[in-house]
């Protein structure tokens, strides 16, 4: 991450796509603004033909290809982890209570390791996010972000004639 030094380093950009203020109201019942026509009379695409593009787009696809490739393997190996202790808990009480050390037995153990692969599930997910999806993620907001300036910049255009 950058640092940024001077008297405006903890001050929001306004510009920055990840600021959400000049999202308010969206998803709130109001409508679409309509279309503005650019200069050859073609209508400029809409914030939902903007969105669709993207999603369409290859580096999209590769950012949802990469979550999908941690998350549904994680999410199968941690269920089948919870569900092995859970079973291991009703169908072998026995084994559960074996005493390792002391007043601690296995199923004390595996319960804390239940606890412990919660954290590193998460710590391997934040970095995992961050290593191999953040970057591409911002790049697709920043032209996400763009276009939608670009289409305000037109219909401000439009507006002023």
């Amino acid at each position: 991450m950058d640092k940024h030094e001077g008297r405006d380093a903890g001050t929001i950009r306004l510009d920055d796509p990840w600021y959400d203020a000049l999202a308010v109201g969206w998803g709130e019942g109001g409508e679409a603004s309509p279309s503005s026509p650019v200069p050859d009379d073609r209508p400029a695409p809409g914030a939902s033909e903007i969105y669709l593009e993207v999603q369409r787009s290859a580096a999209f696809q590769e950012v949802r290809s990469r979550y999908r490739g941690f998350v549904v393997p994680a999410t199968v190996g941690f269920f089948l982890w919870y569900v092995a202790y859970v079973v291991a808990a009703t169908a072998a009480p026995g084994l559960m209570a074996r005493p390792v050390a002391g007043a601690v037995n296995v199923a004390m153990l595996a319960g804390l390791g239940q606890f412990l692969s919660t954290f590193l599930l998460t710590w391997a997910y934040a970095r995992h996010a961050r290593l191999r999806r953040d970057r591409a993620a911002l790049d697709l907001r920043w032209t996400v972000f763009e276009q939608e300036r670009g289409q305000e910049r037109h219909r401000a255009r439009g507006s002023g004639r």
